[in-house]
């Protein structure tokens, strides 16, 4: 078919001259109508004729004869060209309109492959063909025409981007009326139009023509003329990538058959690469358009034309395009090398300073980054390692936290050589180690939390690394050895990496002494990242702090990661657990690593947290339960039995103190049938092994849940005891604990035996006091039976016999003229030990007689005792020779008399609280402390008089018995046997500022995961009290009346300014721990109570009074005294970090918060109006009046507090206008200060010795950062927003 008779259906001839020139006149951009007559035909027309159309032309361009012919035909044949184009155009336009239905927009892309084709032949500009107006059109019908997210509504900006500055995007700004337009037009676009199918494949096939037809025109018709149709051309080719998915890999060849390409990406990425070439303009500027398009499919963004770019969903298709655009970048490096080369470095920089927060897309990003940098000859590479060296010193914190992922990309790659750099000064910056020590590691000091947490975890993947290079550098951050070997060749080495800058030059001796002062420091820095304030800063320390022997095994270290597994942090905790976990396998015959696992593991078991407790439960369950086996002294017994028993063995020894937790676990695996009868049998066979203790403590914790044993080896076992002198003391304990679980399945006749054996064993009192007590326990259960009077008469027959004894003992010492000389001190010791534990059992076998010798062993007047006054403390009675041991054992002995005997108790906690007071011995007030808070659990209400006595203890001497006393009134406390009366609150606040940091640190413990979940309100009641209680100010009518002595009045006092810091540290940790409500309360309360009174002058402005009147003033102008809402609020103003870090979830979430700070803040602002205002201005008043030092205070409080309200000051104070004119001239000045400081701290700043957080001026360099010419090739790391509008730019 000829092309005169394929253009019939068009109806050229029949078209009006006017409408054709009118079409014109419009430059081809509205649509203009035809008679209904016409359009009615032209709608009627088929695909199958344009498709004709189409093949004529296509026949006639590739037949070189033929081109210059047609034009003449068209002539011959009076086709006007004029006419042609405009009735194409005219359906162009047709199918880009919303309403558009299939046909129309089948018939458009079908009418623009035509109007592209016909273009494309050599002499349609002289015949005035090319329309830039039009070949937009044409060319944007790509997008227009196919259905976008068909039947449903399209979510506008998609994900909200948190990039750029940590901001997220602003909306852009439209008129009303225009998205009144669109709103209604796209509601009627999703209730009209439905496409099937077969529509869809239509519509593809006719947009698959298009897309050739623009490539054809590619190949023949140059644009260099023409810039902006390139770069229309570059936008439409870079948003077909996204249009389908791509099977297979793809080609990036020169020259392709466009026939062959299959997929619309793959035309795409061709139609990219024709537009690179120089027939189409200049190669830098066509390399910059391409290239600022690829950077957001690179980065998964969509950029728009205006506003910032939005975040794309990734999805499988999302990440399949980003990875061929990358390869498409890679395949463009290949071809042109150094034409590419600074953009390719341009582009480094952009994804790096676009890069966003989230995990998954920095993670992308650094993979991208990787990828580029992997086709960068060894210099190129290092002048980017160079500007990334900068860069991870940016200001933002998002900069440099990606620099830690791009770090840990490099560092999988081939280290590079130093000499295939040929530039000296960069070959530094190619080994791994420059990597790790100079980018990774300078970022554990980061401000950052979130860049600290994730530097520390990324240092911990560099030791799995398997580059060896990287491993070394890790392991020399934290050792000395090789570090000095490697330099000793060299006798001037500047150590400005190991963390010091010097201006001299260093002899190796030197050298070595500071990489070891290094080292250490690390290490040091290290620990105190394990115990920082950020949760996952804690975390992420203890990834790899001790892993694969980076750290020295050593208790310090490892007591601190012990800590770790009771961290306040859920998350935390389970880290720490895994970490001793793995330290134990990497070193399973390190006896320290053994005790620090118990140490971390065991008390684990009583978490609060359920999965910690399981956690913990399973690593016992698999380290030593399951590896009990049969034990046969021929048979050798593996790696883990043999790490078993040695934590069994140390369980026995030197982790005594874990008993309690180590029963708590038996106590949950007994309700889980974990004990079989066979492991029953093959822990038996260890009880005569070499490490037989470990055997017996395990089954004196099974013993008591399995109901079958083999009682014979048991009995033995207790034979061999008996008759052995050399057997362990936990070891007894735990086989005696073992025979009193059993007593109820053995016969008469045996108990018999065994009790016989046990009093004679106790009579000979050569048996440690800890077996003294599991033997006296073991015979009462031997003697128990369901009968309760049969049971005490054999307690009151055989615990009454060791009495006997005991008392026998004891009057032949104290009574005898010479008694006390040549005195057995451990026997004296063991006898008053035995006579406390066994009175327990037998209170009625105590007599007066028993007593009054246990009390002459603190005095010799016993059988005057009566008649001495009951305040006399013990220390007074003595006037015998006994030693601080024996009197020690004799206070504990009278105290279990007095708990079975109330009128004892009553006679004898006089006698004890004058102890406290006045006592010398340290062993005798630590036991009178215990015995008071025991006494007390018996006889509450006796012993509430002397909490006052008890708790001045907490300002004892003696660090032991302050921490005594604080542990001994914190489980009261919890227990709600002591109340929180007096002068209790006080004491402990002043246990905060003990000068031991360990007890000090107990005492927060205990106040807040302890006591304050029992009382919230705690802090809030006794806040104000706490003023006027440690200035010693007793005028209020209200506060710090409760009785004390003089003596306890000057203990507690921290009445002063030597004393200061003390009390504002207390008020500190009290505020930190308010609720907002509590802070807004005690603010109010403060007012009413404090100001109001010295206001009204009911109390006096005397010296005591200013002092008041100051500290409150100090107190409500504290930081932690904000509403926490508020503060959150101005802390996102400071700097953008912040927002960043806390990542909120949904935008509905920063709305309600933003809801919440205004009513927050109309809510202070009315109570600061009504409450304070009317205060401080009767305040400052009075104050000028008696001219009062104490006005400089009130005026920092006033300055403090209207920074939050910076614009309202003269509506705040218009009562006094004097006083809101000093109050904004001190704010001025205060804004002015705080910004010269500001100017002198960026001033002193220099170099590398910066810290990552005061750089503000590091990227803010002179040479703009936009896609430059080739002759630029200095990196710069100036931000690519913080450029002039230029003709060149992206």
């Amino acid at each position: 078919m000829d092309l005169i008779s394929a253009l019939k259906f068009l109806k050229l001839k029949e078209t009006p001259t006017a409408w054709v020139d009118e079409v014109w006149d419009l430059e081809f951009t509205e649509l203009k109508a035809l008679d209904g007559v016409t359009e009615e035909e032209l709608a009627a027309s088929r695909d199958g004729e344009f498709r004709t159309l189409y093949q004529c032309l296509l026949a006639c361009a590739a037949d070189q004869q033929q081109q210059s012919s047609i034009w003449a035909t068209l002539g011959e044949n009076e086709v006007s060209i004029k006419s042609l184009v405009a009735m194409l155009s005219f359906f162009v336009l047709a199918g880009k309109a919303k309403m558009a239905n299939v046909q129309q927009r089948v018939s458009s892309l079908h009418a623009a492959s035509v109007y592209l084709l016909l273009l494309g032949i050599p002499g349609s500009i002289a015949n005035k063909v090319f329309h830039e107006v039009l070949l937009d059109t044409c060319a944007e019908l790509t997008s227009h025409c196919w259905p976008q997210d068909f039947g449903k509504k399209r979510k506008k900006d998609g994900l909200k981007s948190s990039q750029a500055e940590g901001k997220r995007s602003k909306p852009q700004r439209r008129d009303s009326f225009e998205m009144e337009v669109d709103e209604a037009e796209e509601d009627e676009v999703e209730e009209e139009l439905h496409f099937s199918g077969q529509d869809l494949i239509k519509i593809r096939d006719a947009l698959v023509l298009l897309v050739q037809s623009l490539l054809r025109l590619l190949e023949t018709f140059p644009l260099k003329d023409r810039p902006e149709c390139a770069s229309n051309c570059t936008q439409i080719f870079s948003k077909l990538l996204y249009f389908e998915p791509v099977i297979g890999e793809l080609t990036f060849a020169a020259k392709q058959d466009i026939t062959k390409l299959k997929s619309v990406p793959e035309m795409a990425f061709y139609g990219l690469q024709l537009l690179c070439l120089p027939k189409h303009g200049d190669q830098n500027e066509s390399l910059q358009r391409v290239f600022h398009r690829l950077l957001y499919v690179i980065l998964m963004m969509n950029k728009g034309k205006r506003g910032n770019p939005s975040l794309l969903v990734i999805s499988q298709a999302v990440l399949s395009t980003r990875y061929k655009a990358i390869h498409f970048v890679c395949h463009l490096f290949c071809e042109l090398k150094e034409l590419v080369l600074p953009f390719l470095q341009i582009l480094l920089q952009h994804i790096c300073f676009q890069m966003v927060e989230k995990n998954e897309f920095r993670s992308h990003g650094a993979q991208a980054v990787g990828m580029l940098t992997s086709q960068m000859e060894s210099e190129d590479y290092a002048g980017f390692i160079k500007w990334l060296s900068k860069f991870s010193r940016s200001s933002k914190m998002v900069h440099r936290l990606f620099s830690v992922d791009v770090v840990m990309v490099l560092l999988e790659q081939p280290e590079r050589r130093a000499e295939e750099c040929q530039d000296a000064a960069l070959a530094c910056f190619l080994p791994h180690k420059f990597l790790i020590q100079n980018l990774l590691f300078t970022r554990r000091m980061d401000n950052s939390p979130t860049v600290q947490g994730h530097t520390l975890a990324c240092l911990a993947q560099c030791l799995e690394l398997s580059s060896l290079n990287a491993t070394r550098a890790v392991h020399n951050l934290f050792s000395s050895s090789e570090e000095t070997n490697q330099m000793g060749a060299d006798s001037n080495v500047d150590v400005a990496n190991l963390g010091w800058h010097f201006c001299r030059q260093l002899t190796q001796k030197d050298v070595s002494y500071y990489i070891f002062d290094a080292a250490k420091e690390n290490l040091a820095l290290l620990l105190r990242r394990v115990e920082d304030s950020k949760t996952n800063v804690r975390k992420s320390a203890l990834v790899g702090l001790l892993k694969h022997d980076v750290i020295p095994m050593s208790w310090e270290t490892l007591a601190t990661l012990c800590e770790r597994c009771r961290d306040p942090a859920v998350s935390v905790k389970k880290k720490a657990l895994q970490c001793v976990g793995e330290l134990l396998a990497a070193k399973p015959e390190c006896r320290v690593m053994q005790n620090a696992w118990l140490q971390g593991v065991v008390p684990a078991v009583v978490d609060s947290e359920s999965s910690v407790q399981d956690k913990a439960l399973e690593a016992l369950d698999q380290m030593l339960l399951s590896q009990v086996k049969l034990y046969s002294p021929s048979r050798h017994m593996d790696f883990s039995q043999r790490l078993t028993w040695d934590l069994l063995s140390l369980l026995c020894q030197e982790c005594q103190n874990l008993s309690r937790y180590f029963s708590r676990a038996f106590t949950i695996w007994s309700k889980q049938n974990k004990f079989t009868p066979t492991f029953i049998t093959n822990l038996i066979s260890h009880t005569e092994a070499e490490h037989a203790a470990g055997a017996w403590l395990l089954l004196s914790k099974v013993v008591a849940s399995s109901p079958k044993l083999p009682y014979g080896n048991i009995l033995d076992a207790w034979d061999n005891m008996i008759s052995s002198k050399d057997v362990a003391v936990m070891t007894c304990c735990h086989i005696l604990s073992v025979m009193g679980d059993i007593a109820a399945h053995l016969n008469d006749d045996t108990k018999e035996r065994i009790v016989s054996d046990l009093m004679s064993w106790l009579k000979t009192f050569t048996l440690s006091l800890e077996v003294i007590c599991a033997a006296v326990e073991t015979l009462c259960q031997l003697g128990r039976s369901e009968d309760i009077k049969q049971t005490q008469d054999f307690l009151n027959n055989h615990c009454g016999e060791l009495v006997s004894v005991c008392e026998a003992y004891l009057a032949g010492i104290i009574l005898s003229e010479n008694g006390t000389q040549n005195l057995d001190e451990e026997l004296m010791v063991k006898h008053l030990h035995t006579l406390g534990v066994a009175s327990l059992h037998c209170p009625a076998k105590v007599t007066k007689r028993t007593v009054l010798l246990v009390e002459s062993v603190l005095t010799s007047h016993s059988d005057k005792l009566d008649e001495l006054p009951a305040s006399l403390p013990v220390s007074q009675f003595r006037t015998n020779s006994l030693l601080t041991k024996v009197r020690a054992h004799g206070v504990i002995t009278l105290g279990k008399l007095c708990l079975q005997h109330e009128e004892l108790a009553q006679k004898y906690l006089p006698v004890f609280a004058r102890e406290l007071e006045v006592g010398t011995e340290i062993a005798v007030r630590n036991n009178v402390v215990v015995i008071m808070c025991d006494l007390c659990v018996r006889y509450t209400n006796i012993v509430d008089h002397y909490i006052p006595n008890i708790s001045a203890c907490l300002r004892d001497n003696e660090a032991v018995i302050r921490e005594q006393t604080l542990i001994m009134l914190t489980n009261l406390l919890q227990e709600g046997f002591v109340k929180w009366k007096g002068s209790l609150f006080f004491r402990f606040m002043v246990a905060l500022v003990d000068p031991v940091p360990a007890i000090a640190s107990l005492c927060e413990y205990c106040l807040l995961h302890l006591l304050l979940k029992k009382n919230p309100e705690m802090f809030s009641q006794h806040f104000i009290e706490c003023i006027f209680h440690f200035n010693s100010y007793s005028k209020h009518k209200s506060y710090n009346k409760f009785s004390q002595s003089e003596r306890e009045r000057f203990w507690f006092s921290l009445k002063g300014a030597q004393h200061r810091d003390k009390r504002f540290r207390i008020y500190r940790f009290l505020l930190e721990h308010f609720t907002d409500a509590q802070r807004f309360n005690i603010s109010n309360k403060i007012n009413l109570m404090v100001l109001a009174l010295f206001a009204d002058q009911e109390l006096p402005l005397d010296a005591d009074g200013a002092e008041i009147l100051s500290e409150t003033f100090n107190v409500l102008s504290l930081k932690e005294m904000k509403l926490q809402a508020l503060s959150n609020a101005a802390g996102g103003a400071k700097g953008e970090e912040q927002e960043e870090e806390e990542k909120m979830a949904t935008m509905a979430k920063a709305v309600l918060q933003a809801a919440q700070r205004k009513v927050v803040s109309q809510v202070q602002k009315k109570a600061f109006i009504e409450n304070t205002v009317p205060l401080i201005i009767s305040l400052k008043r009075l104050l000028e009046q008696k001219r009062s030092p104490v006005l400089r205070d009130l005026m920092a409080y006033l300055q403090v507090t209207m920074q939050d309200f910076r614009n309202e000051v003269k509506e705040l104070l218009s009562a006094d206008e004097q006083l809101a004119a000093e109050v904004e001239f001190a704010l001025k000045t205060a804004e002015k200060e705080r910004e010269m400081e500001e100017e002198m701290e960026k001033c002193n700043l220099t170099g590398d010795t910066r810290t990552p957080t005061a750089q503000k001026s590091l990227l803010k360099m002179s040479l703009p950062l936009c896609f430059r010419a080739p002759g630029l090739r200095q990196w710069n790391v100036q931000s690519p927003f913080r450029q002039r509008k230029k003709s060149s730019k992206v």
